[in-house]
């Protein structure tokens, strides 16, 4: 009798535990911002005035779209820039670059526009958020009205050599089948340690180690090694079918886009990368990987529970 007593305590509690994180689940995803694209304008400086930022779903206009969010970035967006910009206007493609400004208090889109009026408006555009959103949801603002034909996303701290491009670029052609292929290419910090030169701090590896871990094992990606490092380029379908659908705005949202890429059989590859950890990080290490191991809990019990679904769509 008093076996089968402990049995149902037993059961009683793991179903309220189970309740218990299915009502904490349901809670969170209620406050998931609106994932529909925002009606923006981009300024040209030299006439004052104001133009639509285009839709993802249009035709591409340039080959290359390289998006870079950015949130106080005043001091360490010339540095990226001054290498970013003259490897690109080397290259034989046409691009953009588009700064995504994610709410900064500081002169970000004063300097951003500094570019603009120097480069064009085909060349470079500076979109201004109304609010803070986080690096996600400023990335996929960026991609959600990006013109390329590919679209590279990357960080404004320049921790990336800008000349890695190239050997992403071939990695992402290798993958394709025709021009309308759903393929990814990313820079990776994590694996081909021979090849990859990954100057961080040792604090920094054993948090990136603790994270690669929880992101395997919670997050369910196990075939990306670096799911973290800002230099992620996509084809243009790829693009529209995973950041149409993309939920999380904040630091967990690279895991998202793999996890979205999972359903939809998209190919990744990654490809070893120079890179070397630049001061002034927003990343405040012990809060920043807390929010990121919630978060990666929330995609994981949202998406088992059907909270979130993934659809396949076609560009237009």
């Amino acid at each position: 009798m008093e076996v089968i007593v402990l049995f149902l305590l037993v059961g009683i509690i793991l179903g309220l535990a189970s309740f218990a994180v299915l009502l904490v689940c349901v809670y969170y995803t209620s406050k998931v911002p609106n994932k529909k694209r925002l009606q923006l304008n981009f300024v040209d400086p030299k006439t004052d005035k104001e133009y639509p930022f285009p839709d993802i779903h249009e035709a591409a206009e340039v080959e290359l779209s390289v998006v870079i969010p950015a949130y106080n970035e005043s001091k360490r967006l010339p540095p990226c820039l001054a290498e970013m910009i003259p490897y690109l206007e080397s290259q034989s493609y046409s691009y953009e670059i588009i700064i995504v400004d994610d709410g900064s208090k500081d002169s970000t889109v004063d300097l951003a526009l500094t570019y603009t009026m120097k480069y064009g408006t085909d060349k470079f555009r500076v979109m201004k958020l109304p609010e803070n959103r986080g690096k996600g949801g400023a990335i996929r603002q960026g991609v959600l009205s990006a013109r390329g034909d590919e679209i590279l996303f990357a960080d404004a701290d320049g921790a990336t050599d800008i000349r890695d491009l190239g050997k992403v670029k071939a990695a992402l052609s290798s993958l394709k089948e025709n021009r309308n292929s759903a393929c990814i290419s990313i820079g990776s910090r994590a694996h081909l340690q021979d090849d990859a030169v990954a100057n961080r701090s040792f604090f920094r590896n054993i948090l990136m180690w603790g994270f690669h871990m929880f992101v395997s094992v919670v997050g369910g990606i196990d075939n990306i090694k670096d799911t973290q490092c800002g230099f992620k380029l996509f084809t243009r379908t790829a693009a529209v079918q995973i950041f149409s659908q993309l939920n999380i705005e904040r630091w967990a949202f690279d895991v998202e886009i793999f996890v979205i890429a999972k359903y939809l059989g998209i190919p990744t590859v990654e490809v070893a990368v120079n890179w070397e950890e630049i001061d002034g990080s927003k990343l405040v290490p012990i809060y920043s990987w807390m929010e990121m191991a919630k978060d990666l809990l929330m995609i994981r019990l949202r998406y088992l529970i059907g909270a979130w679904t993934v659809e396949t769509q076609k560009t237009k």
